[in-house]
Order: C-alpha cells, then structure tokens, then sequence
C-alpha cells in the first residue's frame, strides 16, 4: 500500500492509463457502466507500495503485506458488478486490504461496512481511507463473524478465498441480497476458488450460482478483535 505522502498525485497520464485499463475490462466482459465509473474515479496506483506504481493499470495482482494482495482490476470489476446494487445500498466488505475495493464501492455510492482480519493492514489501511476522502466504516476483526450491528446487508462482498460459506454472513443478508464469495474449489486447482453468487430469496431459501475461476489469498479467522 502506498505509504504517507506518497504518488497521491493523479496525473493525465495516470488518468489516461486507466481509461485504457477500463477498456480492457470491457472487451474482458465487464458491462456496468457504473462499475467503469467508480473505477475510472478511483485511481489504483494511490493504493500500491511505490515499487509497483508503474504496473498499477496492468490487470495484476501485487503484494501489499501481511501476505495479502491487492485484488486484479478485473476481480474488483467483477465482484462489484454481481452485487447488482444502486447507491445508497448497505455492503459488508469481508477483507479492506489495500482499501482499493472499498474506495471502489464507496465511489459506488455504497454505505461500506469492511472487516479486516490483519492488525497491521487495518491500522494502516482506515487512516487512509479517510486521508483520501473516501468513508468507509472500517473494523478489526473475525470477517467470518461479519457485523450483525450494522445488518441486513444489501450486499456482503468477500474479497478472499473461503473454505465455504459462513452462516453468519447468509444470515446478515437482507431479503433479495447477494454474498459474492470465492469459495475453495478443489476441481479448479491448487490455490483457486470458483466466484459463488448468493442470492436470499426469503427468509429461509438461499439460490447459488457461479461466474468463473479466481485466485484470492485465504479467509483466516481473527486472532482477537470482535466483529458482531
């Protein structure tokens, strides 16, 4: 993640290089054109370490610390495009990370709620989401748990690879709310999962579909720190 004081410059040749990055994500299949929006006003490279600035609009993955990663543009497109959501909605984020797809959601429109598990990320990530205008309500803590405080959630988005899906998170979605979760997919190889939509159709009846093949760093459980 960027440090203090760092590339928070954004230049027309950041600017440009992002136009071509979100047209790559069209012919890659991404149609919201308010996914394009939020991401086109969102400038990626405020997010990564200064060693990896120069490769910020490539659509890659890159370490940010605590052995997590900054999602592909690709990923963050998708994902916030299956929410299916207008501005105003409730979303739990499982996972801040660098806080890219949180800005993102945010420049959505969204009401944020994001549960991050790693002390060092959180203590480093919420300042500066709010260093850069974008408001989140940011949490340390077990994402399993979710944040039944702030529930039902319009949309919970998962932004790490899952054994399977918490019951926790099932129950804090509203009705007519999706969880978009990468679950661990043994069919789909070593260190993959397959992108999962969970749709709740009323109180008791849950619908699943599936969009695909991804790589996400693991959902661990928080030492310490309370998330409900």
């Amino acid at each position: 993640m960027a440090t203090p004081a760092a590339n928070l410059l954004d230049t027309y040749r950041h600017k440009g290089l992002r136009k071509a990055l979100l047209g790559k994500l069209r012919e890659m299949g991404i149609e919201d054109d308010r996914v394009f929006d939020a991401m086109d006003r969102v400038p990626r490279h405020h997010f990564m370490d200064d060693a990896f600035v120069h490769f910020a609009y490539d659509n890659k993955a890159f370490r940010i610390g605590a052995g997590q990663t900054i999602s592909h543009p690709y990923t963050v497109a998708r994902q916030t495009e299956l929410l299916d959501l207008r501005s105003g909605a409730n979303v739990l984020e499982i996972g801040t990370g660098s806080g890219y797809q949180c800005a993102v959601l945010v420049a959505m429109g969204f009401k944020v709620h994001s549960i991050e598990r790693q002390k060092d990320l959180y203590d480093r990530t919420t300042p500066f989401l709010k260093r850069l205008g974008y408001r989140a309500h940011c949490y340390y803590g077990d994402g399993y748990k979710g944040k039944a405080a702030f529930a039902p959630f319009d949309g919970i988005i998962v932004t790490c690879g899952a054994p399977h899906i918490p019951e926790a998170l099932m129950g804090q979605l509203a009705i007519g709310g999706r969880l978009i979760i990468p679950l661990d997919d043994p069919e789909a190889g070593e260190g993959k999962q397959t992108m999962t939509e969970v749709l709740r159709v009323d109180a008791t009846t849950f619908t699943r579909r599936t969009h695909g093949t991804f790589a996400f760093v693991p959902m661990i459980a928080a030492r310490s720190g309370k998330s409900d």
